[in-house]
């Protein structure tokens, strides 16, 4: 039996005010994946603190608060997990103070998002047989949050009914190579849902311009939704070691006796992600055509994409800067600087501590992978 608590939200978004309404749903529970390193934002987002954990556009709350916030809108709190690695579970906690602690699932080595996912699906297989489970990236940007509850509900609706992976898409707006694509298949009964032909991660421009102009492909936004008990079965398939050799002994421990156990097994799990390990590998995985205005706040031309732009098409992101003859450009400056830039067309310009980023918006993603890689390597990891 479900136990639906409706009230009525008042939200402010794009300058004016609308009303809409949410359940509150107990079956239904999250996973929140917090332990990415996010240097496709680099030089703002830093190995100590990496785009998750910073208010990079100045609104009061980090990227991470304001996804807890926005579940925490539709889902009680202790249905509510975190997934992050040893390193950040500090930033966690001081974060997220009403996060239980029970429902922060700390990794102790790097293993990808689908060994900690297996993790936090059986605790809450365990709390919950008949719970359904959204897995969320922390670093979304949602445009229009009314028609995004919208979509979660018709979601978590349709795996209730479905024992398979359920991934949200958007059609794409632009040829974005920073972006995974999925494929439509053959629709299904119900309306803007599809079987998935294919995933691919992250094409070369021309292939995006491809994927686009086809009209088959859509975004992966990086939400997936199964009922926990299915999702628990695709684990168990494709990690059969793993996953018994972890029922055997942790169903009769306490928290503390797991976390024991995790941490002198977890470095011997498949380092694999939730997308490739899992989505890519499952039988019964679709995909369902969403309308609520996506970004991933991963690159800075997504964030140029998304961001209100001036007059000249420059997004200043929480910066003082005076601009003379330029177009086109990004710009993240530190409180307490000011730039003054003229004549700058379609350029990345980001500083924080000790260093300064100039270089061509365009593919940005690549060519910040590539800078940190070389950054790391010539002057080390103070840098990165």
């Amino acid at each position: 039996m479900f136990v639906w608590d409706i009230f009525r939200i008042l939200a402010l978004e794009n300058n004016y005010l609308f009303y809409y309404t949410m359940r509150i749903n107990n079956q239904n529970y999250c996973i929140i994946l917090a332990g990415g390193k996010g240097r496709r934002l680099w030089p703002c987002s830093r190995t100590h603190r990496p785009k998750q954990f910073l208010d990079f556009f100045g609104t009061g709350r980090t990227q991470l608060q304001q996804t807890f916030d926005r579940f925490s809108k539709i889902l009680p709190q202790e249905n509510i997990f975190v997934c992050t690695n040893h390193e950040y579970a500090p930033l966690v906690r001081e974060q997220l103070t009403s996060l239980h602690e029970e429902n922060l699932m700390v990794e102790p080595v790097n293993r990808g998002t689908a060994p900690s996912v297996a993790w936090a699906d059986m605790r809450i297989c365990r709390r919950n047989p008949d719970g359904k489970v959204v897995v969320v990236p922390s670093d979304q940007f949602v445009l229009n949050e009314e028609a995004f509850y919208r979509n979660i509900e018709e979601a978590f609706d349709f795996v209730t009914n479905h024992d398979l992976l359920l991934t949200m898409g958007v059609e794409p707006t632009r040829p974005e190579p920073g972006y995974g694509y999925i494929q439509k298949g053959e629709p299904l009964e119900e309306q803007d849902f599809y079987q998935v032909k294919s995933f691919t991660e992250k094409p070369e421009r021309e292939f995006a311009q491809m994927f686009m102009d086809s009209g088959e492909f859509l975004w992966n936004t990086g939400l997936i939704f199964s009922n926990a008990r299915y999702l628990n079965h695709c684990f168990r398939r494709l990690f059969p070691d793993v996953l018994e050799h972890i029922d055997i002994h942790l169903e009769k421990y306490t928290i503390e006796q797991e976390m024991a156990f995790v941490n002198e097994h977890y470095p011997s799990y498949p380092n694999l992600s939730i997308d490739r390990g899992v989505l890519e590998r499952c039988e019964h995985v679709c995909v369902m055509k969403c309308d609520f205005g996506w970004a991933d706040l991963g690159t800075w031309h997504s964030i140029y994409e998304c961001k209100s732009q001036t007059a000249d098409d420059n997004v200043v992101i929480d910066s003082e800067v005076m601009m003379e003859n330029s177009h086109n450009n990004v710009i993240k400056l530190p409180k307490g600087r000011l730039g003054v830039i003229s004549g700058l067309e379609g350029y990345i310009v980001a500083e924080e501590d000790n260093v300064l980023l100039i270089c061509k918006k365009g593919d940005s993603s690549a060519l910040v992978r590539k800078y940190v890689n070389e950054v790391q390597i010539k002057y080390g990891e103070e840098y990165v």
